[in-house]
């Protein structure tokens, strides 16, 4: 039977949200297509083995398990990919889970808009004890756009919740491992296939959810993250003088002279506009050759 598409995951040390996962897409089979799933494991040790050999059988789908022994995101996207047999290649994240017909309108509109991809919402799923805070800053969401609308800028493509065409990958296109480590090999990723002509639209109803652990409800991880995200956009500014790096010399300025009105204003607001301060800050230390976060080993969590 022909595979319609397959389901990439990417996984390190997360072997509950995995299985989690794995089940969650049975809930997929009846959405009109044929898909398995691609597990590439990053860890050494292989701590994914066992949830996927757990599952294996019980689920409504084939699932082949590979591992990237190098710790690299970029290579166990490139791996997963490698081993696709879909005509469509999906990514999704082993600490996400879709909605019920997730897939199938993924499919649908790529297929109906005839485009190379099709992007959809990733939203915050937050435990119960997460604080009122971080709901209110908005820094778990992500920008959203109605269906149907062509994305071309880098900054809003991500791999936590794509389809993408496989004959892409046939034409040389992969991820770039000196990302591997520092992360953005996404965003790197669509801006090379969008120079080349790829066109990718929004389907708003293709949701998945993304969990939100303890470790990311509190203010350091997310000044971290802001810290990495600047680092990351400074490579690309080739000048002290180039346009993103002096309108982050002006935001930083404006930021700097309001904290105090948004420190009275409420923790929400103060941390939102503080977490944007880290972006552009990040980006004036970067290009300087300055980067106090350079990778996102913060960002790991073991054993969930």
């Amino acid at each position: 039977m022909k595979t319609d598409a397959t389901i990439c995951i990417c996984t390190f040390k997360r072997p509950q949200m995995l299985r989690s996962l794995l089940s969650e897409l049975n809930d997929q089979k009846d959405c009109g297509y044929v898909f398995d799933v691609n597990v590439v494991d990053n860890d050494s040790l292989k701590s994914a083995r066992g949830a996927v050999n757990e599952l294996n059988g019980l689920v409504g789908y084939g699932i082949r398990y590979f591992c990237e022994e190098e710790k690299n995101i970029a290579l166990c996207r490139n791996m997963a990919i490698k081993n696709a047999v879909g005509e469509f290649v999906v990514f999704i994240d082993d600490d996400e889970f879709p909605d019920a017909g997730w897939l199938g309108r993924l499919i649908d509109i790529c297929k109906t808009q005839k485009v190379d991809g099709v992007l959809g919402p990733v939203l915050p799923s937050y435990d119960k004890n997460a604080p009122a805070w971080l709901k209110k800053s908005g820094l778990c969401d992500r920008k959203r756009f109605k269906t149907f609308t062509p994305i071309n800028e880098p900054v809003f493509m991500r791999t936590g919740n794509v389809l993408l065409k496989r004959s892409i990958f046939t034409q040389g296109l992969i991820f770039d491992k000196r990302f591997g480590l520092s992360g953005g090999e996404d965003s790197d990723f669509f801006a090379r296939a969008l120079s080349q002509g790829y066109q990718f639209v929004w389907c708003d109803e293709a949701k998945v959810y993304e969990h939100v652990p303890k470790e990311r409800c509190c203010a350091g991880y997310h000044i971290k993250r802001a810290f990495l995200r600047g680092a990351l956009n400074a490579r690309r500014s080739k000048s002290l003088l180039s346009a993103p790096v002096l309108k982050s010399a002006a935001a930083v300025t404006v930021y700097s002279l309001i904290s105090p009105i948004l420190f009275l204003s409420g923790r929400h607001h103060f941390m939102r506009y503080l977490v944007k301060s880290c972006d552009h800050w990040g980006r004036l230390l970067g290009v300087l050759g300055i980067e106090p976060v350079k990778d996102r080993s913060f960002m790991e969590k073991k054993n969930v």
